[in-house]
């Protein structure tokens, strides 16, 4: 038996809205502008815990967006939390690094085996960045490659969205096609002697398409092209890091970059971004000067290196992959009774659903909009994200509830 539909958009997200109309541009921007893919999905949370979120009006939500990824582990995990609280009693943006930097860089790199050295930043963007200055700053060379439709960002450098962004600022990007070696292979031929860097993600995750995992001779001859060539081989392992693999997403195909870009959920939902890299890179990073007043805050850094020290337990990263293959085992056979062909992309710690023929995605947004009004958040277009807190009985509530979204969808 379904869940009936309870939420709707309440007096307080209403009232809400209006007032940020007035005084934040559009009332919302970037990726957190529920207004650009639902009707029904609240704007506005005030709390969560474990694997639900709580919005302003008080209606609960089973969280299969995880904060859009970096809550890893669930909301307020405790041995996290502790560690924030019990850092942030001593102080947070001191007038020196804290040394739990220290620690958290032993650990990382103690953990990632392309990694001997660690920078913090704050976010996946100050990642990819500071990868891609630190390339030319080694390489003395400007161009870098990256996949058409790739994310890597939301500064004019790497930006898919053309307002305010000039041909001037992305004048050393060449594209490739993802898992096309082929158009690697021509985009350094087209860089000729002045190429600094392949910058690649785990998977391709563009949003309104298919994920596509990585062909593991594809990832191999963009290593093969970077050694050939002398460029760096950047990991963008931002949305992926953590959840696949501790040690990097593409440490089991045996291919190890020599920089990486991580966030997300690096400190399961505090504001903090790393760089490792190898030690031919060392100098490299030395050199270059990149900073923020915020980068090395020492509660973020305690979230961080608690987030890790689950993480190495072990038993986090098998839990998200028997829960999302019990997910979408789930949602197959749900499609299959109520007559709709889906398609279920990329890993299962990290889903996306596509209704088939679904060319302008109005079906699949109303879906996600019925699930949305019984209790579940997810999204149309944007890939999912599982944590460690959803559980094989949290899996069969979201389950009851997605079936329902079926049931309205007719």
């Amino acid at each position: 038996m379904t869940t009936a539909p309870t939420t709707v958009l309440g007096d307080r997200e209403l009232a809400l809205r209006e007032r940020a109309r007035h005084v934040i541009p559009g009332g919302m921007y970037g990726h957190m502008n529920v207004a650009a893919f639902s009707t029904a999905h609240p704007q506005f949370m005030v709390s969560g815990d474990g694997c639900r979120v709580t919005d302003a009006d008080g209606h609960e939500y089973l969280d299969l967006m995880c904060g859009w990824g970096p809550v890893v582990l669930g909301h307020r995990h405790r041995g996290v939390n502790t560690a924030i609280l019990d850092q942030l009693q001593r102080g947070d943006c001191l007038d020196g690094t804290s040394p739990l930097a220290v620690d958290y860089a032993e650990l990382l790199v103690d953990t990632v085996p392309s990694a001997d050295w660690a920078m913090f930043c704050k976010n996946g963007t100050d990642a990819t960045t500071t990868c891609v200055t630190t390339a030319r700053a080694a390489t003395g060379k400007r161009k870098v490659l990256v996949a058409n439709g790739a994310y890597h960002g939301a500064v004019p450098w790497c930006s898919l969205r053309g307002a305010g962004v000039t041909g001037e600022d992305q004048a050393h990007l060449v594209h490739y096609e993802y898992n096309d070696l082929a158009s690697a292979e021509q985009a350094a031929a087209e860089a000729g002697d002045d190429l600094a860097a392949i910058l690649v993600c785990p998977m391709r995750h563009d949003v309104r398409r298919d994920q596509e995992l990585v062909d593991p001779a594809f990832a191999r001859g963009l290593r093969a092209l970077a050694d050939r060539t002398g460029a760096a081989l950047i990991l963008d392992d931002v949305r992926c890091g953590h959840r696949l693999d501790l040690r990097g997403s593409w440490e089991p195909l045996g291919v190890r970059p020599d920089l990486t870009a991580w966030s997300k959920a690096l400190a399961n939902g505090q504001p903090l971004g790393a760089v490792t890299g190898t030690d031919a890179l060392r100098d490299a990073a030395r050199s270059i000067y990149v900073t923020g007043s915020f980068w090395y805050a020492a509660v973020p850094l305690a979230a961080g290196l608690a987030t890790l020290r689950e993480l190495r337990k072990g038993q986090a990263l098998p839990d998200m992959l028997r829960t999302g293959t019990r997910l979408r085992e789930g949602l197959a056979a749900q499609a299959t009774a109520h007559g709709y062909g889906i398609r279920q992309t990329g890993p299962v710690q990290m889903p996306v659903l596509y209704f088939d023929g679904d060319d302008d995605l109005s079906v699949g947004t109303a879906w996600a909009e019925a699930a949305a009004k019984r209790g579940v958040y997810l999204h149309p277009w944007h890939n999912w994200f599982l944590s460690a807190a959803h559980t094989d009985a949290d899996i069969d509530e979201i389950l009851e509830r997605t079936d329902g979204a079926f049931t309205d969808l007719r």
